[in-house]
């Protein structure tokens, strides 16, 4: 609550309408603040009409402040809709800065800030979430995500077998709030300890970005275990695969011939 600025506090004293994704909530930061304004709901399973009606306040004149439970407006939070339809209307949108989980952890985790790629919450369907780990793999800028805590481990455990050992990440729990925790930077050190906290509030993940070739001018082993499964489930053999990826990586075929039998289990080629 105390994140809230002076100008932020101006602005919703002064407008006509709040529309906030829980009136409950909002009312008790207008309470903090004491701030007294009228609240109406708007949120992702709000009707067309409730739509409508806020777009035709603001044509009449009416000034309306767009208010989430926690956090930006719009970032993995409901909101879009009212924005869209606003700038469709020709009407004015402005953003008052507040507290956003994804900066707030970025700036503070200790890695690269100058590009990064925000992927918000982590696709459930196993397509989409496959799809959406190997763009985090590949990805040579650093990635933000975001993670209930029901799923943490899960996250981290893909994370582990797909980035492998060597990428940095740092874990950040209840940006903001009065609990916020950080673990990092290596991922079984961040699991281990993940592992035995309690698992309340939401978790944001940096991750550094991905280097593919070493100071050898060699292909890093990780990116060699992905494309050793994508080949030997193609169909090759053990040792056309190794042989292959002896040419592209400037390892010899024997050093990736013993990496495939050290992950036997995980690229049987059945």
């Amino acid at each position: 609550l105390e994140d809230i600025s002076l100008r932020a506090s101006k602005l919703l004293k002064k407008v006509s309408l709040i529309a906030c994704e829980d009136t409950r909530i909002t009312g008790k930061l207008l309470k903090s603040i004491s701030i007294s304004n009228k609240l109406i709901s708007f949120h992702e399973y709000s009707s067309k009409e409730r739509l409508d009606f806020l777009i035709s306040k603001l044509k009449n004149g009416d000034s309306i402040a767009l208010v989430s439970d926690a956090g930006t407006p719009l970032i993995s939070d409901p909101g879009n809709h009212l924005v869209r339809e606003a700038k469709n209307n020709n009407l004015d949108v402005i953003c008052i800065p507040g507290p956003c989980a994804a900066i707030a952890a970025l700036v503070s985790s200790g890695l690269d800030c100058c590009q990064f790629t925000f992927f918000g919450f982590i696709p459930k369907s196993s397509k989409e979430r496959k799809d959406t780990l190997k763009r985090i793999f590949e990805n040579p800028i650093t990635s933000i995500i975001y993670e209930s805590p029901k799923r943490i481990i899960k996250l981290l455990n893909e994370l582990k077998d797909l980035c492998g050992r060597e990428r940095d990440i740092v874990v950040m729990k209840e940006i903001t709030k009065r609990y916020e925790q950080h673990f990092g930077f290596k991922i079984d050190d961040v699991i281990k300890k993940i592992e035995g906290i309690e698992l309340k509030g939401e978790f944001t993940l940096i991750i550094s970005g991905n280097k593919p070739i070493t100071k050898k001018g060699e292909l890093k082993e990780e990116y060699l275990k992905n494309d050793l499964k994508e080949l030997i489930k193609a169909g090759l053999s053990h040792s056309a695969a190794a042989n292959y990826l002896s040419g592209k990586s400037g390892l010899s075929k024997n050093k990736i011939y013993k990496l495939i039998l050290d992950n036997d289990l995980k690229y049987k080629n059945k």
